[in-house]
């Protein structure tokens, strides 16, 4: 236990501890009923996780910006509430960092400890962000069974352009849904170019793109 204790509470595991407990916390908290929270059912159609759209859900409002989710995205941890992304992610950093403490770095002389441990609280993100990937796909497919009709739910709602502009290559927009607030992936028809705060409408979903059809709000 006192080997635990050590491990867990010193650097470099001690700030992955943290990050873990907050959302531990964060979930006891929600638990119990005093924190509000909303399911996503987000993107993820890049890697066969099946996702209807990129959609990114907050508590209360999303603060999340396009290349935050675009990013999300990426390295394939879209597609599942927020927090439920983050708690996995805490948990599966603060193993990688504390076994590597645990096995290599607490048998190394004190005084060169200070790059192997700075070095290992970086590179832990890397299998933390892998294995959060992999556990998170049955999750993400879970969602998309909740909510299969989300799609015609959210066909016909305004949204507002978050990115520079759009076109019919690029874009996103927020989307006030009633509830938490959506992230989503938009595209114009050819020839039209939206800037940032311009209101929008979702036309039609496009399941080959991962994206949405708009139009100028003006237009209606």
């Amino acid at each position: 236990m006192n080997d635990f204790l050590q491990t867990a509470l010193t650097f470099p595991t001690l700030p992955w501890s943290i990050f873990f407990t907050a959302c531990a916390l964060y979930w006891l908290v929600a638990s119990l009923g005093l924190v509000g929270h909303h399911h996503a059912d987000g993107g993820g159609g890049g890697d066969g996780g099946g996702g209807h759209h990129d959609v990114q859900h907050g508590d209360g409002h999303n603060g999340e910006g396009p290349h935050d989710a675009s990013l999300l995205a990426r390295l394939g941890l879209d597609g599942v509430p927020l927090m439920v992304m983050l708690a996995c992610l805490s948990f599966c950093g603060w193993l990688a960092c504390y076994f590597t403490q645990l096995l290599v770095l607490r048998h190394l002389p004190p005084a060169t400890r200070l790059l192997p441990d700075l070095l290992t609280l970086i590179l832990s993100l890397v299998p933390a962000v892998a294995l959060t990937n992999w556990f998170i796909r049955p999750v993400r497919q879970a969602f998309k069974v909740l909510n299969p009709d989300e799609t015609k739910r959210i066909t016909g709602l305004t949204g507002t352009v978050s990115t520079p502009y759009a076109d019919e290559r690029y874009g996103m927009a927020e989307v006030h849904d009633g509830g938490a607030g959506l992230l989503l992936q938009i595209r114009t028809r050819p020839g039209q170019r939206f800037g940032r705060g311009q209101q929008v409408v979702l036309l039609d979903y496009r399941p080959d793109e991962n994206s949405y059809l708009v139009a100028a709000e003006a237009e209606f």
